[in-house]
Parts: structure tokens; C-alpha cells; sequence
């Protein structure tokens, strides 16, 4: 190969590789994508943090300022696990002696048993009653409270009223399924008056 040749083909290998200032350009262009991605990260949390907060603080189950009207008072005595039928004072029962198993918060379509819903009243549920002969959509409207936690509800025959709404310790009556007082009674009283609040359900 002459010399010629030699020298035109190093000249064209010098001018296929990158100057170093030119890899230095592509070097630092790169630079920014590692600030950009931690960046979008931060930016994403900021935005969650202030959803979350601003969903808590506007959210309707917010415990309200005051019980509703028409709350009784029950007083409760002993409050043991005792196995068997227990013969309560008032039906549904508002606490007292109960099983030593536990009732899962969820809608019923037959009655449940005292014993066992007592047990989860204990632990801070709200036991939401219905006479069984009420109207399908009321019904329907009374199931949807059980997709909250902590809340039971099932049908229960031979209640004085239509809805009997029930903690530890407190009971009311309703005359209708759309009562706004038994959303009330549901947000203020779960996990508030029991001996076990936020236990289990």
C-alpha cells in the first residue's frame, strides 16, 4: 500500500471518532435526565400528599360534632365470653356478656346471632337492624352502609321500629331507611364507646 493510502485512511479513522469536546456535549446532555426523573418522582408524591389530605378533610365520613337525635343510653354490666344462648335485656342487644367468636362486618340476608354480633359491638362496630318485611331498595340502602368498616347489617324480627341502629352502649330507632340520622349515628359512634375499640370486626 502506498503511502498516499496509509495516510488518507488515518485521516478518514481521526475523523469518524468523536472530538472529546463532542463527547463531553453528549456527556453533559445526559446529565439531566437522572434530576429530571427524581424531580417527576417529588412532583408525583407533593400531588398524592395533597389529594390524600384534601379527600380526609372533605371526605363525608368525617366523624360529625355531635350524636344524633334520639339516642338512648343502655347501661352495659358484665361483658364476658360466655358460651351458649345468652338471654339479653332488650333485643337487639347494645353489649353485655357475648361469644368468644367473632361476627365479620358485612351485610346479612338472614338474622346473625346476638352473641356473635355483640362480641364485634365490643370491638367498636355498629350493628345496623332492619324488619325483614321492608322494601327491597330500603333494604338496598341499608346493605350499602356495610361497605363501610366496622358496620353490620341484617335483617331482625320483631323490632319496635322499622331500623334499630346499635353501638356499645347506645341504640336508636329510625322509622325509614333513608333517616339521615343513622349515617350520622354510624360516623359518630364506630370505635368510640366500646370497651375494645378498633379491635377486629
Amino acid at each position: 500500500m502506498s503511502n498516499k493510502r496509509k495516510a488518507r485512511r488515518a485521516s478518514s479513522q481521526k475523523k469518524s471518532r468523536p472530538a472529546p469536546r463532542q463527547a463531553g456535549r453528549q456527556a453533559s446532555g445526559r446529565r439531566w435526565v437522572r434530576p429530571a426523573i427524581w424531580g417527576v418522582g417529588l412532583a408525583a408524591v407533593v400531588v398524592g400528599v395533597v389529594f390524600i389530605v384534601t379527600d380526609v378533610s372533605e371526605n363525608p365520613q368525617q366523624r360529625p360534632n355531635e350524636e344524633p337525635d334520639g339516642v338512648e343510653v343502655v347501661e352495659i354490666g358484665d361483658y364476658s365470653h360466655i358460651e351458649g344462648a345468652i338471654a339479653y335485656d332488650r333485643n337487639p342487644p347494645a353489649g353485655g356478656n357475648h361469644s368468644s367468636a367473632e361476627l365479620p362486618c358485612q351485610a346479612y340476608d338472614q338474622p346473625v346471632s346476638n352473641e356473635l354480633a355483640v362480641h364485634s359491638l365490643e370491638h367498636g362496630a355498629v350493628w345496623i337492624t332492619y324488619q325483614p318485611e321492608l322494601s327491597e331498595d330500603d333494604i338496598g340502602t341499608l346493605r350499602g352502609y356495610a361497605r363501610r368498616s366496622e358496620v353490620i347489617v341484617s335483617p331482625y324480627p320483631g323490632l319496635d321500629a322499622p331500623v334499630v341502629v346499635t353501638a356499645w352502649g347506645r341504640q336508636m330507632q329510625a322509622d325509614s331507611a333513608d333517616d339521615e340520622r343513622i349515617d350520622q349515628f354510624v360516623r359518630f359512634f364506630i370505635n368510640q364507646t366500646a370497651p375494645e375499640n378498633f379491635a377486629t370486626c
